[in-house]
């Protein structure tokens, strides 16, 4: 028999196994009905074989698959973070990538200005003379002095109107005008071109034509009323003669404006005598009030650069102080405006340099005391709302990096003791230091409130992502709920107290969970239900029936033993001390997770699981007919309203601070009428 299981097992397992001829060739060697019965039974038992296999491989490996699982998740929280580190690492790269080039391109730019120095106005001239010997009817041209060439080039006309190409010109660029030349179809000698229009910088003005191939690469140069339409090579080109068309018109504007300041004659100014004999003694006084010629007041621009460079920054606020208290009350002199104009540059600076140590893009290292250096100079410079907007920025940006950088661990509320400890602490750590750098500054304060009511968005968004979106177990969920609020209440040390906030932000999330382990209670409920059979627990041991005792116990259900009968029976049906341990678990769970804004939503969920369980003992007994069965279904609807719904009632209102008067109503409204074996009343 074994020889032939074993043949039939191997005939099932091979790789060519077709069914269909499996059940033909069977048909045909078979005798009778009592072959395939046998044939049948034998397959059945092969199977019955196969799955008792599978579960005991199942169960052997069952702490394997859970380990397996473990090593997954840490694999993916250690990826997660390896992504972090390396996309950090890139960026660095790129940043020192940019910095090479620039500094490659800047020291290539030297060299070519070494090796090849710019020309001189005469070699420029001598170019521009000898190019335009190509050009026909331009002999007047370099008879204006200084006038030298700047740059020249090919380029294509096209007309204004309907953008078709007209002819091809060479222009000359020149630091005081521009010469159109066109192109000559018949060469004489080294002539080239034919002088076409000359324009001087002041009277047109460069306007870049945005591409819209085929039309692309072009300028336009106005002249009122009339515009010309220039087309270049290639972008190239034309970007060259955009940048230096802009640049020597510049060029010749600053030489022009130079020029007419040096035209101003300069005709000696006579003083005019006052015959007021206070006069001069009003003005020798008013010049005696303000004495800059102070060695430290001299040396202040450079004292300042050089606090700022060894990065002294106390140094450089305590010489502004210094300056400040000097100048103080006194008149506004020229040299005055001239030394507070060097000293504002260097606040400037000054001002710029602390804002980048407070940046996010600094070392978040040392926590937010090592804010504190930048943070105080800022407030000295009177920038306090910089130095509180920045200070927040980069404890948010440390914040969030350290919420980032936790291992997902395997077990949720582990992970949750550390997101909590991380956050609560990184906040409290926050605020003292906020309000150690911003005592004199009351209305920062608004500020940092805001920011804590950010931060608490970003805590729970991280919170409810491990803890709601995962499907965990309502009792992991309230332990997690009960350790946010426990640290949430460490802030009130400070005087800042964001329970309210932790509990609007997770009240969506809670309202769905309670929602959902409601539903699945309610279907168990229900299910048990549809195979009731109204008969009484036989718990077989002795050690059975006493944990039962001490679970109803811990359930608050103090009177137990009195349904209790003799050799570990138990005088209630197993649907109804299942629902009774599963309803009072949801209860305690719930009053973890329990709020002034969850009443309601608790209270109707415990009035709609309950209403399953009375439905059901009334439908009971309304349609038993057995005078035994129904007695014992009154038994267990005396159970459930004279002990489990008052206790239930009990716990509420204990865990509430209020008594629960939906539950009161439902209890008094359903009531038991005792009955005898003969009786047919039932619940009404």
């Amino acid at each position: 028999m074994a020889d032939t299981g074993n043949r039939l097992r191997k005939q099932l397992e091979s790789a060519n196994f077709d069914p269909q001829n499996y059940v033909k060739q069977l048909s045909q060697q078979s005798d009778g009905d009592r072959d395939l019965q046998e044939h049948r039974q034998k397959i059945q038992t092969l199977a019955d074989e196969t799955a008792q296999n599978l579960k005991k491989n199942v169960y052997k490996n069952y702490r394997q698959f859970i380990e397996t699982a473990k090593e997954i998740s840490y694999l993916e929280s250690e990826m997660y973070q390896l992504s972090h580190i390396l996309t950090e690492q890139k960026s660095i790269m790129e940043s020192i990538t940019q910095a090479l080039l620039s500094a490659d391109k800047d020291e290539a730019a030297k060299e070519m200005l070494a090796a090849f120095p710019k020309e001189t106005e005469e070699v420029k001239q001598r170019t521009l003379t000898t190019l335009l010997e190509k050009v026909e009817g331009c002999k007047n041209i370099m008879e204006t002095p200084g006038r030298y060439l700047v740059y020249n080039g090919d380029l294509f006309e096209y007309d204004v109107d309907n953008m078709s190409q007209i002819q091809k010109v060479h222009a000359f660029l020149m630091n005081d005008c521009l010469l159109i030349a066109t192109w000559l179809p018949n060469r004489r000698g080294a002539v080239r071109y034919k002088y076409n229009a000359l324009y001087d910088l002041d009277s047109f003005a460069i306007v870049n034509v945005k591409d819209n191939p085929p039309m692309k690469d072009m300028f336009k140069i106005l002249m009122f009323p009339d515009s010309r339409i220039f087309q270049a090579e290639n972008s190239k080109i034309k970007k060259e003669w955009l940048e230096v068309l802009d640049e020597t018109k510049k060029n010749k504007a600053v030489k022009e404006r130079h020029k007419k300041e040096e035209e101003i004659p300069n005709s000696p100014v006579r003083q005019e005598v006052s015959k007021n004999p206070f006069d001069v003694e009003e003005s020798s006084a008013s010049e005696e009030l303000v004495d800059l010629s102070l060695e430290w007041i001299q040396e202040l621009p450079e004292d300042l650069d050089v606090c700022i460079a060894q990065r002294d920054f106390e140094g450089a606020v305590d010489l502004l102080d210094k300056l400040n208290e000097y100048l103080k009350d006194q008149p506004i002199s020229q040299p005055v405006k001239e030394l507070r104009a060097k000293v504002e540059e260097r606040v400037r600076q000054l001002t710029e340099v602390l804002v980048f140590e407070l940046s996010p893009d600094r070392s978040l290292r040392g926590g937010p005391k090592a804010t504190r250096r930048a943070v105080s100079q800022l407030i000295r410079l009177g920038q306090s709302t910089k130095a509180c907007e920045l200070f927040l920025k980069n404890r948010a940006v440390a914040v969030q990096t350290a919420i980032r950088q936790l291992r997902i661990e395997g077990a949720t509320l582990l992970y949750i003791h550390k997101l909590c400890n991380i956050f609560f602490t990184s906040l409290l750590e926050t605020a003292k230091e906020f309000e150690m750098d911003f005592a004199g500054n009351t209305g920062c304060y608004s500020a940092f409130v805001v920011w804590s009511r950010s931060a608490m968005k970003m805590f729970v968004d991280a919170f409810s992502k491990q803890v709601f979106d995962s499907k965990e177990s309502l009792s992991t969920a309230a332990e997690c709920v009960k350790v946010a609020k426990e640290h949430c209440k460490q802030l009130s040390e400070i005087g800042l107290d964001l329970t309210f906030t932790l509990q609007s932000l997770l009240l969506k999330d809670i309202k769905a969970a309670l929602h959902s382990f409601k539903e699945i209670i309610i279907e168990a409920t229900k299910h048990r239900n549809s195979e009731e059979m109204w008969r009484k627990m036989n718990l077989m041991t002795p050690e059975a029936l006493g944990k039962l005792k001490e679970e109803m116990r811990n359930c608050g259900v103090v009177n137990f033993d009195q349904y209790t009968g003799d050799d570990c029976w138990v005088n209630l049906s197993y649907t109804v001390v299942a629902f009774t341990k599963q309803m009072m678990a949801f209860l305690e769970e719930g009053l973890k997770l329990y709020f002034p804004e969850l009443h309601m939503v608790l209270l109707e969920s415990l009035r709609e699981i309950i209403l399953v369980a009375v439905q059901h003992v009334d439908y009971s007994l309304r349609c038993e007919q057995e005078v035994e069965k129904k007695t014992f279904i009154c038994q267990n609807a005396s159970f459930l309203y004279e002990t489990v719904l008052p206790v239930v009632e009990k716990r509420f209102e204990e865990g509430v601070g209020k008594p629960a008067k939906q539950l009161q109503d439902l209890r008094n409204g359903s009531r038991l009428i005792r009955i005898n074996p003969e009786s047919t009343t039932s619940l009404v």
